[in-house]
This record gives C-alpha cells, sequence and structure tokens, in this order.
C-alpha cells in the first residue's frame, strides 16, 4: 500500500520531470525522494518513469496514475474540512417530509432559510401525509416533517411553526358568495360540501366535523377528498364549496373564490415540525435553530 508522502513526491517529480528539482521542491534530499518513487512502483506494480537526457518523463501508466494521484491528495486535503463542515451543521443533507399545503408556507421559509444560512446542506424533499411522515421518521427514512399533529412519544420532538384558519373556497359565482357579509357555518351547511377523507386527510376531516358541530349544524358532504389542491379543483369544477386552510388560496383556479367564515376562530390550523428526539444530524440541529427560533 502506497503513502501520501509516495504521492507527494511522485507528483512533485512528474510536474518538475526531475528528481533533483522535485526534492528541492519538497524540501528533501534526492536519495530519499527516489526510495520513495521506488517503493510506489513496488506498491502498484507500474513503472511510473523511464530515464531521459534530462531528467525523467512519465509512462503511459504513470500519467494514468497522475490524474488519480492528484485526486487522492486533494479528496486527503478536503477531508478534513469536509468532516469539520458536517460535525458543526454546514454541510451535509436532511430528508424532509412533508404536507402538501405546507409547501405553499413553512416549507419555502425553511428552502429559503437553508440557501442563506446553510449553503452546503442539500435539502432531499418528499410529500407525504402526516401519517406516513410520522412513519417515515420512526423507521428513519426522513429525518423530520412537517406534519399537522404530533402523537404522544419520547422518541419524536415537534414545535409549532405555523397557524392558521379555515376559509371558504366556493364557485365564483356560488350563491354564499353573494350574501354581502362573510358566510357562516349555518350558511355554509345549506350547500353541498366537500370535504377530506376520513382515512386519508383526517386531520382536516375532524377539523372540519368539528367546526360544523360546535356550530350545531349538519352539512350535506358530497365528496371526501384526500389532497387540498384536489379538493378545490373540485370546488372549481362546481361540485360544491370545501374549508379550507387560509393559505390554499394561493392556489388561484379560474372559478373559485376565498372567503372568511365568521364563526371560524383564527389559529383553527395548526402546523408542527418533528423529529426524532435521538437524531444526530447536525445539519438537521443547525437548520431548526435557523427555522424554529
Amino acid at each position: 500500500m502506497f503513502t501520501l508522502d509516495q504521492l507527494r513526491g511522485f507528483v512533485a517529480v512528474a510536474e518538475e520531470g526531475h528528481v533533483g528539482r522535485a526534492a528541492l521542491r519538497l524540501r528533501m534530499t534526492q536519495p530519499p525522494l527516489s526510495r520513495q518513487i521506488q517503493r510506489l512502483e513496488r506498491s502498484t506494480g507500474l513503472v511510473l518513469f523511464e530515464r531521459t537526457s534530462t531528467g525523467v518523463a512519465l509512462t503511459p501508466a504513470g500519467r494514468v496514475f497522475l490524474d488519480e494521484a492528484r485526486r487522492l491528495l486533494t479528496l486527503a486535503a478536503t477531508a478534513p474540512l469536509n468532516a469539520r463542515r458536517v460535525a458543526d451543521g454546514t454541510a451535509g443533507s436532511i430528508r424532509i417530509g412533508f404536507t402538501a399545503v405546507s409547501a405553499l408556507t413553512v416549507l419555502g421559509r425553511w428552502i429559503a432559510a437553508a440557501a442563506e444560512h446553510l449553503p452546503g446542506v442539500d435539502l432531499v424533499l418528499t410529500e407525504m401525509v402526516t401519517r406516513a411522515q410520522l412513519d417515515a421518521i420512526l423507521a428513519d427514512e426522513i429525518e423530520v416533517g412537517l406534519v399537522r399533529e404530533v402523537p404522544r412519544s419520547d422518541l419524536l420532538a415537534s414545535r409549532l411553526v405555523h397557524t392558521e384558519s379555515l376559509v371558504l373556497a366556493a364557485p365564483s359565482n356560488h350563491p354564499l358568495t353573494r350574501l354581502g357579509r362573510p358566510p357562516e357555518l349555518a350558511d355554509i351547511a345549506e350547500h353541498d360540501v366537500v370535504t377530506y377523507s376520513p382515512s386519508e386527510a383526517w386531520y382536516f376531516y375532524e377539523l372540519v366535523v368539528a367546526a360544523f358541530h360546535q356550530a350545531g349544524v349538519a352539512p350535506r358532504y358530497v365528496q371526501h377528498i384526500s389532497q387540498v389542491h384536489t379538493l378545490l379543483s373540485v370546488v372549481n369544477a362546481d361540485l360544491g364549496v370545501a374549508l379550507v386552510p387560509r393559505s390554499a388560496s394561493a392556489l388561484r383556479l379560474e372559478n373559485l373564490a376565498f372567503l372568511d367564515v365568521r364563526d371560524i376562530e383564527e389559529g383553527t390550523v395548526k402546523l408542527h415540525c418533528v423529529w426524532r428526539t435521538t437524531h444526530q444530524n447536525p445539519a438537521l440541529a443547525a437548520l431548526l435553530a435557523k427555522v424554529t427560533t
């Protein structure tokens, strides 16, 4: 096996074309350098140089080996720096799960913060519903998630990162858009309501059901949809109205109107980031310090 000193000696001789000049460059005498080259040739089983009238020249194998030797020396020089960057969280990668709506709010801020403060960190993004994210965190398939609800567990840590209200999405020519005032839940319950899947979008499903229950009304649910953007497409097709997070109003479609609902409180919709308490990714710690303080 060859050493880094042998590689440095080889590169110096290759670049100088002369063992004596290479020895001066390396601040050593010629005999030890010659022995380094001989040991390198024995360990590789290659003839790297041939003698010329003015010094030495690389053989074809030596020319190929020179490129690899330079690469290995560069890697050896940068390895400690790269390791320090990983250790202090300024390099590496973070696997992030997110819900569709969180991409309209928190995820964008996270991406911007990482680009500004942690440019050496790669973000690996995967869209998942909350339940799939929690399973993926526990299985170490992602390291942090943007989820709607966090179960109590000693394995998970979390922080509230965003709150918003529910608003009404309705076709632009719908009667609820012509009331002359913000609609109430009782008004909405008189019309067909598109809502969420109780299995795949349980957080929003329960939120909507609870809102109407507290208002003492029972709407007529006509469709159950798992994703907010798909739900808005159904409303845009004039198949009903829906309660959606306020941030979803950024998804403008030609036949959609968004209205505040008088009897829905602000901060109804919550978004948390969650990660394993035992994670060992310095880059994740560095990102969380930037985005959750």
